[in-house]
């Protein structure tokens, strides 16, 4: 028994000792996007904030496709020790639960929260030749196509924010999913979609540059850098405000020393004028959330696209 018992107490000390010395290596955020998606903007600037904090270097891994299962499931099955984080969005911790059917994660089981990180408008994109012009002229369009309109994207949540805009507006659309960002501008630009819902941060380049049209953001007033772009609030739509929003997140077994290591680097950032400046620039808000008002903020989101589901008459598949 003794040589039993000194294994065991010498395996307890050598993890309290890991665990006292997190992070000795590199650590990598998993994101459920394509490089150059808001997501990714924002994992790059967090993670590089994050690994000056920590002092170790983290790496961006991404990981696009299958509504951000792909990504998830690279985390639930790491090792639960804290270097690899899951840079995890609304789409996969609140509306994948409610649209994805036989769902290989539970988002409140399989994870929990080091904390918020921050929430994004959404745009209405359509090719840069289109006629329709704005929100009014995208109804008109939508009921007098003699076919449902083209409509794509790469994650549930930006499908189920386009089935909610086609419930508010009697209208009918038909659903392309694509693995990316890129994918879905290049089908934009080819005009093998009518229009699409993405993240502001990723569409403001190309509208810009002139490659594809705003028509309408989701945020409660104006993109400050589309000012001419109207929201869906105030072309008809009271009801319809929408972001994202990004957190960190660990498996829900990683250890508490380890998770309140991270807690604390995140809210030393968020907390420091470089991430202000970063949200500003962007267009988002931080969200200065700690793991426990991520995980109610989680749950009433849930229950929020649940609403919206059941009003779309979205079920999983």
């Amino acid at each position: 028994m003794r040589p039993l018992l000194i294994a065991t107490l010498s395996a307890l000390a050598f993890g309290a000792m890991a665990q006292d010395a997190y992070p000795n290596r590199p650590l990598r955020i998993v994101v459920p996007t394509s490089p150059g998606s808001g997501s990714d903007t924002t994992a790059r600037f967090f993670g590089e904030q994050l690994g000056a904090a920590l002092g170790q270097p983290v790496v961006i891994e991404n990981k696009p496709g299958a509504n951000g299962v792909i990504a998830a499931m690279t985390v639930k099955q790491a090792p639960a020790d804290g270097y690899t984080l899951f840079l995890g969005t609304n789409t996969h911790m609140a509306v994948n639960p409610i649209v994805v059917k036989a769902l290989p994660y539970d988002a409140v089981k399989d994870f929990k929260f080091i904390g918020g990180l921050a929430r994004g408008m959404m745009a209405f994109v359509a090719p840069s030749n289109t006629k329709i012009n704005n929100v009014e002229e995208l109804v008109a369009a939508s009921k007098a196509a003699p076919a449902k309109l083209n409509v794509g994207s790469y994650t549930s949540g930006f499908q189920l924010s386009a089935e909610w805009f086609a419930s508010l507006t009697n209208t009918q659309l038909m659903y392309i999913p694509y693995k990316g960002t890129p994918e879905v501008f290049t089908a934009l630009m080819g005009n093998q979609l009518d229009w699409s819902v993405t993240d502001v941060i990723s569409a403001l380049p190309q509208v810009k540059a002139g490659k594809l049209k705003a028509i309408a953001v989701s945020g409660e007033k104006r993109f400050p850098d589309m000012p001419d772009v109207p929201t869906v609030k105030e072309s008809g739509y009271p009801d319809y405000v929408n972001y994202t929003w990004t957190s960190m997140v660990v498996r829900a077994d990683t250890p508490d020393a380890v998770t309140n290591k991270l807690v604390e680097a995140l809210r030393r950032i968020l907390a420091a004028p470089a991430a202000k400046e970063f949200a500003t620039k962007i267009g988002s808000e931080l969200m200065q959330a700690d793991p426990t008002e991520m995980r109610k903020f989680q749950l009433s989101e849930t229950e929020r696209f649940r609403r919206i589901a059941d009003v779309a008459g979205i079920k999983p598949q």
